[in-house]
């Protein structure tokens, strides 16, 4: 049995020294994944759509940027915690409740209020429905077919799943799914635009870059897209050619740009599943007093792994009175700062700041 499981490490560590790094290794498995899944999709390859080439493109592009994001993230010592502890924890009985919360209903926005929450699902969903339609038919795991009696055969993963009337109400659901998450998409962005335009708080902490720049993007795909929809019905097919390249490169370089700008945090979403467990489960355990004023204001593990993680970093907080600022709840610890300024023992003073249950 022992020497069964070496000779597994050993076949483990060949395959890993075939590789550079983690991320070629990561980024060579998930292109042969999509090879392998677009030839069993295709039927062999008979199927496949070139005018969705350039789509292909970008979404291997957006894939290998993922990955080295993903990857240089998941090496930090804080992120390596979390994750390990997290998938430990995965199949807690709070797992789905959370999952649907963070991943569908973003209840975690609500008590931002229903303006900032509606503004999310829109371009939350927006954004992800149109990566379930699109993908599938761009890697042709999913395509139709088109008989001589008028219907349509929806073929998926090289199965006929169902015949739909081409001139049908479920037709017209397919033909225009993107048309209806490209409107999602522009009510979302717009609400967002609108919000920061009149919020001064929000306009003076903004950047064109990181906060605007990702947003003209979404219009500009969403946009392009209804057009093409609009020459095809009403100008019948005049401009088309033009508009779908102008359409097909706003994707690639949105889907290029994405994994480095601010809309990364939508593929990243699901890892805070793993941290609500882990803040869960631990605090359910044991809860840490805070030093100065006796108040639990986190679990006694991750403050714990906080203490850990910054001395791997060689970074010490350990103070002169003996405890560790990790040991110190959020509003004490600030006051503490404000001492070591001011020479006040402002710290020991057991009074809670105004906003410290500020909601937003």
């Amino acid at each position: 049995m022992q020497a069964k499981a070496i000779e597994n490490q050993k076949s483990a560590s060949s395959f890993n020294n075939a590789f550079a790094s983690n991320f070629a290794k990561s980024m060579f498995l998930a292109v042969s994944g999509l090879v392998i899944l677009s030839f069993i999709g295709t039927r062999m390859f008979t199927h496949i759509d070139l005018n969705l080439y350039g789509y292909m493109v970008g979404t291997i592009v957006f894939l290998g940027g993922f990955f080295y994001r993903f990857i240089a993230w998941g090496e930090r010592p804080p992120t390596k915690i979390f994750i390990k502890k997290g998938i430990k924890l995965l199949f807690r009985k709070s797992t789905p409740q959370t999952s649907v919360e963070h991943l569908a209903t973003y209840k975690f926005i609500w008590n931002r209020g229903i303006y900032r929450w509606t503004q999310h699902i829109l371009i939350g969903w927006g954004c992800i429905l149109s990566c379930f339609v699109t993908f599938p038919l761009v890697f042709g795991w999913m395509y139709f077919t088109m008989d001589d009696n008028g219907y349509y055969t929806v073929v998926g993963m090289g199965i006929n799943l169902m015949t739909v009337k081409a001139d049908g109400i479920i037709a017209f659901f397919f033909y225009n799914a993107l048309n209806f998450t490209a409107v999602m998409v522009i009510a979302g962005v717009c609400m967002v635009l609108y919000r920061r335009l009149k919020n001064m708080q929000a306009r003076a902490e903004q950047k064109f870059i990181y906060d605007f720049l990702p947003l003209y993007m979404l219009l500009l795909v969403s946009i392009t897209g209804l057009a093409l929809t609009f020459m095809n019905v009403f100008l019948h097919g005049a401009g088309q050619p033009a508009m779908s390249l102008i359409h097909q490169w706003s994707v690639v370089i949105t889907l290029i740009y994405l994994p480095f700008g601010k809309l990364a945090h939508i593929p990243f979403r699901p890892m805070s599943v793993l941290a609500r467990n882990y803040r869960e489960h631990y605090a359910e355990q044991s809860m840490k007093e805070c030093k100065v004023c006796g108040d639990h204001f986190v679990s006694t593990e991750q403050s714990k792994d906080v203490v850990e993680v910054l001395d791997v970093n060689d970074i010490k907080f350990k103070t002169k009175e003996g405890f560790h600022l990790a040991e110190l709840c959020l509003p004490c610890r600030r006051k503490y700062r404000i001492s070591q300024f001011s020479g006040l023992p402002t710290h020991e003073v057991k009074v809670k700041e105004a906003n410290q249950n500020a909601k937003g």
